[in-house]
């Protein structure tokens, strides 16, 4: 009686087991796809999002400083911004990892701006994905327009306006 008594213990300790594992992992699967979920192109408020979260049309209330992006702050394009995302280059999912520099250069290739933007003073700034970024999947490089003075509207319909 004893032995099975054993037995059932540490199958039902080795099944708890299990299932912790498991738990673990579909919750860091669920984080991970709900820091990946694309923003839509214009929030309706202001919220905290991740850079892999954003798209074209995203109007950022604050443009971070140079180096790696993790969370920024998106507001709907109707309040004022300092910069917005214009485009987005995909590079191709196979694609060897080209270098930092080089990965700018492919996003940068995808930032136009009008003859009116550039008149005006705007400028862009390119996100591209880290190296530990592209070995985890992250494949999109971003194209931000960033005015001298924060705006209102979008870049992307033309209706960007000097806030204030």
């Amino acid at each position: 009686m004893r032995a099975r008594r054993r037995v059932v213990v540490v199958t039902v300790g080795l099944a708890a087991l299990v299932l912790v594992a498991l738990g673990a992992v579909l919750g860091t699967r669920a984080v991970a796809d709900a820091r990946s979920r694309p923003l839509p192109p214009d929030v309706t408020a202001p919220t905290q999002a991740y850079a892999v979260q954003l798209v074209t049309g995203s109007c950022l209330a604050e443009l971070p400083g140079d180096g790696e992006v993790d969370r920024v702050d998106v507001v709907p394009c109707a309040e004022p911004h300092a910069a917005q995302v214009v485009a987005q280059y995909a590079f191709d999912p196979t694609a060897v990892w080209p270098g930092q520099d080089g990965a700018h250069a492919r996003v940068a290739r995808a930032c136009v701006l009008s003859d009116d933007e550039v008149a005006a003073g705007v400028r862009v700034v390119t996100w591209a994905p880290t190296e530990p970024g592209w070995a985890d999947g992250d494949r999109t490089g971003l194209c931000l327009a960033v005015p001298p003075e924060p705006v209102t509207g979008s870049f992307v319909d033309g209706t960007a306006t000097r806030a204030g």
